[in-house]
């Protein structure tokens, strides 16, 4: 798409509204009801489906496409991204009043480190064809080691600290409890870190870990920036309220690790067959109808399959524990 510098201005201008108003909404703490996330993560949603509508009516069904194509799978890998959120709550122990505070700030950052990446990647493209094969290995590895922590039950594991985070700490002090939404209080005369920022912290030190996955995915849908960018932030906003919305249905989403090292293995094969349509070599290419419906199939299955094993896991459970009931009474 041939997109005016005014138009990117008005785009940037409007994501920052929404985010705001966002920020608005949610700047008491208090805990989120599931009818007040359901509202909003609808609201989130109707918003990208118009954006969408609006690029087929100005741009056509191509960028329209791409736009869906990305969005749907920057939206499934950020649902995956919520299990480690989910690990980094319970880690910390943050209040459920205070989460939603942490996951604002969190999805601000991801915004900010996105559009640095995407950035970094439209120069990188537009000067080195080839790093389409890098792109595309990369992805592929990627799917390959999603499906080893799936098999390891990676989703299961305590969220661990990483070096930089721990020096950090020992670097400036953190205090013992939490005080409110406050990121710095003074202790023993000695300005220390509070358990709200070393939260933030994580949080945004696992985004900059995500952004190396979905950025060289949605390249591999479309390599238009303006695309790129748009479909990576209306699939970041609303984040905050899918947390709450689905945190239940998160541990009954077991296969989602197996669909999504699908969905990145098939975009990894699209990047090497592009990277090699560039170079010159005659092979097919995969269009964005196919890889749309792909993206929206694979996403269907997993979640069907996931329930329905979920559902098969707790009819046994509760087998088991008559079981254990009636010996127990026969004893």
């Amino acid at each position: 798409m041939n997109v005016s510098l005014s138009v990117w201005l008005l785009t940037v201008a409007g994501l920052c509204v929404l985010v705001a108003a966002d920020f608005f909404i949610g700047r008491k703490p208090h805990d989120v009801s599931i009818r007040e996330a359901g509202v909003w993560t609808a609201v989130w949603v109707a918003l990208a489906c118009l954006f969408g509508v609006g690029l087929i009516l100005v741009g056509g069904g191509g960028p329209g496409g791409e736009f869906f194509a990305g969005y749907i799978t920057e939206k499934s890998l950020s649902v995956d991204n919520l299990f480690v959120f989910v690990l980094i709550m319970a880690k910390f122990a943050v209040p459920s009043q205070y989460q939603q505070r942490v996951l604002m700030v969190g999805v601000i950052v991801a915004l900010v480190l996105r559009a640095a990446f995407i950035a970094a990647g439209a120069a990188i493209i537009s000067a080195f064809s080839w790093v389409f094969y890098i792109f595309g290995a990369f992805l592929i590895w990627t799917a390959w080691k999603l499906i080893q922590d799936a098999r390891k039950g990676g989703h299961d594991e305590e969220y661990e600290e990483n070096k930089l985070l721990k020096s950090i700490e020992r670097r400036f002090g953190v205090a013992d409890r939490y005080h409110g939404t406050k990121l710095w209080v003074e202790e023993n005369g000695r300005r220390v870190m509070t358990p709200m920022l070393v939260v933030m912290l994580a949080i945004g030190f696992t985004d900059i870990l995500f952004a190396l996955d979905s950025i060289p995915a949605i390249y591999g849908l479309t390599q238009d920036p303006y695309i790129v960018f748009t479909a990576n932030a209306f699939a970041l906003m609303g984040l905050r309220q899918l947390y709450f919305l689905i945190g239940g249905l998160l541990k009954k989403l077991v296969h989602l690790s197996y669909g999504l090292s699908v969905i990145l293995g098939f975009i990894g094969v699209k990047l090497v067959l592009h990277a090699l349509h560039e170079s010159g070599v005659h092979v097919p290419e995969i269009g964005i109808p196919f890889s749309l419906g792909f993206i929206v199939l694979v996403l269907a299955v997993t979640t069907a399959t996931s329930l329905w094993s979920a559902r098969r896991q707790e009819q046994e459970q509760e087998q088991e524990q008559e079981q254990g009931q009636e010996q127990g009474r026969r004893t």
